[in-house]
């Protein structure tokens, strides 16, 4: 089964969305949902999704678990990690009927380069990791030491980066992001989307040439066991569309045909516990 771990869907005339303020970001300013990305996953040979949250907040993450999508296999939703009630929040995500796999936060938006050390934060991740949920991490170099201790605090709860952290791709090289990335993947239990790498690039001009020296060093940092593909779609149209997404990251990698499988779907199943046959199923809890 080929997995895409992360992808979108949003609605600016329902929600505002401050992440999505600005002009650059007027291409992408419409609502886009399951019927728009069937024909295209279809065309890429794409048979699942992870769909990850965009908003903090759990109506959204409501809305995704009820969502009538046939390729979604699971959802990482949002819930806020300091509220006292936040193992019933999660319960209540849980008993909802789609498949809830994993929690995330913005927290590279978070004033705090240190938000995840926080006591409230990390009472928080626990619950997360009592419930058996992965934890998406979205943060830049910035906050990277802040997660480096976080993933080793927590050695049972599973850890995926998204977006590879988000380096200056489009300056060729950032010097905090490889400084400190090592570290983050010497964590056993920290995973790696593939990730939302051409709209760190030049949106306009890039190829695989400019995505290579990043996707290398990442795959020699953690291995290719413990890597996943994510289109970013919708996000990533800003730079180019899911077909050449795909292609530029295949053009930036070097892996036998086993490890590609890997790649598109086997360390998914695996990392966020999807089911592995043709049929959508709630997770039982």
């Amino acid at each position: 089964m080929r997995v895409d771990a992360h992808q979108h869907f949003w609605d600016p005339a329902r929600y505002s969305y401050p992440w999505m303020a600005g002009p650059l970001m007027d291409p992408v300013r419409r609502a886009f949902g399951p019927d728009d990305l069937r024909d295209v996953l279809l065309a890429s040979g794409i048979d699942r999704t992870v769909l990850v949250q965009t908003l903090s907040s759990p109506a959204e993450t409501r809305e995704f678990l009820r969502l009538d999508a046939e390729f979604v296999a699971g959802v990482v939703g949002w819930v806020d990690l300091t509220s006292p009630t936040v193992g019933d929040d999660l319960d209540e995500l849980l008993a909802c009927p789609g498949r809830l796999v994993g929690i995330r936060h913005q927290v590279h938006d978070e004033p705090d380069p240190d938000w995840l050390l926080r006591d409230d934060v990390r009472r928080g991740l626990a619950a997360v990791q009592h419930r058996g949920l992965v934890y998406d991490v979205l943060v830049r170099a910035r906050e990277l030491p802040a997660a480096v201790v976080t993933a080793q605090a927590f050695p049972e709860l599973q850890f995926v980066l998204d977006h590879i952290a988000k380096p200056r791709i489009v300056d060729g090289a950032d010097p905090a992001w490889s400084k400190l990335m090592p570290g983050l993947a010497a964590a056993p239990n920290v995973a790696v989307k593939l990730s939302g790498m051409v709209t760190e690039a030049d949106w306009s001009s890039w190829t695989a040439d400019d995505l290579r020296p990043f996707v290398e060093r990442v795959v020699g940092w953690f291995g290719t066991e413990r890597l996943l593909f994510g289109s970013d779609w919708p996000v990533c149209l800003l730079a180019g569309s899911y077909g050449e997404v795909m292609a530029g990251l295949d053009d930036a990698l070097s892996l036998s045909a086993g490890e590609r499988e890997d790649l598109y779907g086997g360390n998914a199943c695996r990392v966020y516990s999807l089911p592995t046959d043709s049929r959508r199923s709630s997770r039982a809890r």
